[in-house]
């Protein structure tokens, strides 16, 4: 007897466990499908433009996440084996005249 109401007890938790979730997945697929609804019909398709001037960050600097900006500068001073400015010498060194607070 002791069995048998466990077996059913745990039947029971089993299913209203189930049965709660279910109602808060539906919502989220629901909330989920209308935002991407939404930003479908917010965002006009932008026609494309080759424009021959770097992408810049917003403090004018050149934003190094786009190919035609990552052209390297040639180093001031010597360079190592690989191509790379040498660190070890002032003139490659951006920071070698400021003064350390």
């Amino acid at each position: 007897m002791k069995k048998l109401l466990t077996g059913l007890l745990a039947m029971f938790m089993g299913l209203t466990v189930t049965m709660a979730q279910t109602p808060a997945t539906a919502k989220k697929e629901a909330k989920s499908k209308a935002k991407t609804e939404k930003a479908e019909k917010a965002t006009p398709a932008a026609p494309a433009t080759a424009s021959a001037a770097p992408k810049t960050k917003k403090d004018g600097t050149p934003d190094k996440r786009f190919k035609e900006n990552k052209a390297a500068a040639p180093a001031a001073g010597p360079t190592k084996k690989d191509g790379t400015p040498d660190m070890r010498y002032k003139a490659n060194n951006k920071s070698a005249g400021k003064k350390k607070a």
